[in-house]
């Protein structure tokens, strides 16, 4: 029963599907191209390695380029150069040890007088250059100049003046002096000059190309200082507001010549390496105190501060 029915449904499509296409032959009718709609297939969770992958990611880049007759193109790590100021301090100043402690009539003191003498000749070769630009150079009113710019930085560098400070300091002084002083409170004053400043020592340098000129002064400043710094609590870290301390230091100052809208700016300093050793930070931690119930006070007097436990260090 079942064979006759499919047989006679079979003859049926047939003769249906070749009087369609006789009709659309005849009207000249197409059907548009269907429409595949893409189905997601089923998730892997396992991806096979492509062959020789590990042999591709060996190899280097540049060579596989250049053998498929590829060019690479070069790249350039460039950084930022500043021609307003140089990098450093050409032919720093060497003080003479026992500077400000030795008279000039005793032996030592005559030693070094006279290898400072012997040791000016390329000062005077070089302050000469700089009058050159700077028609208003004198020595002993440069000195005066340049204790002015370090009291006006240093007022700056209290008040966190940046655009004050850039003006007074050069790009490789700013960061000397500024660095961890962001959540720190710094008190300086300038009390009084125990010796008048005075230039011992002057380069003039040329950088990049001949004629590019910097001058670079070296002026002895020995003053009385007062300088307290406070960390970001309010707790004194170095120095005292109430005690002022005698500072021998030696500062450089720095101009770029051939810029006519230069100015002369606070450099470094040169740190002899006979001075003494710096303070030590003043570091100040808690010291616990006892469990107070509600309503008791702490009486300090009848208070033992406890001994820290003995503790066994192995290297």
């Amino acid at each position: 029963m079942a064979a006759p029915m499919r047989r006679t449904l079979v003859a049926l499509h047939r003769a249906t599907c070749s009087s369609l296409k006789n009709a659309e032959a005849s009207l000249d009718l197409r059907h548009p191209v269907p429409l595949y709609v893409p189905v997601r297939t089923k998730k892997r969770y396992f991806v096979p390695p492509a062959a020789g992958l590990k042999r591709k990611q060996q190899e280097d880049p540049e060579a596989a380029a250049r053998a498929a007759g590829l060019v690479f193109r070069q790249q350039y790590f460039e950084r930022p150069i500043n021609i307003s100021c140089t990098a450093g301090i050409f032919d720093p100043y060497v003080p003479p040890e026992g500077d400000a402690r030795l008279s000039s009539l005793s032996k030592e003191g005559l030693k070094q007088r006279t290898e400072q003498l012997r040791q000016s000749a390329a000062s005077q070769l070089a302050i000469r250059k700089i009058k050159e630009h700077d028609p208003q150079f004198t020595s002993r009113g440069f000195a005066e100049r340049a204790r002015e710019i370090f009291i006006e930085a240093h007022g700056a560098l209290t008040r966190f003046d940046k655009e004050k400070l850039h003006s007074l300091v050069t790009e490789r002084g700013y960061p000397e002096m500024t660095r961890g002083n962001r959540y720190k409170t710094i008190s300086w004053r300038f009390i009084e000059s125990l010796e008048p400043p005075k230039v011992v020592h002057a380069r003039c340098p040329d950088m990049v190309t001949k004629g590019n000129l910097y001058g670079q002064v070296t002026v002895r400043m020995h003053s009385k200082q007062i300088l307290a710094i406070y960390d970001r609590f309010g707790r004194l870290m170095l120095g005292s507001e109430e005690q002022p301390k005698d500072v021998l230091e030696y500062l450089v100052v720095e101009r770029h010549l051939v810029n006519p809208y230069g100015r002369w700016r606070l450099h470094g300093k040169i740190v002899p390496s006979w001075a003494p050793a710096k303070d030590p930070i003043i570091k100040t931690v808690m010291i616990p105190g006892p469990e107070l119930k509600p309503g008791q006070e702490f009486e300090a007097l009848n208070y033992e501060v406890p001994k820290p436990k003995a503790v066994q260090w192995n290297k």
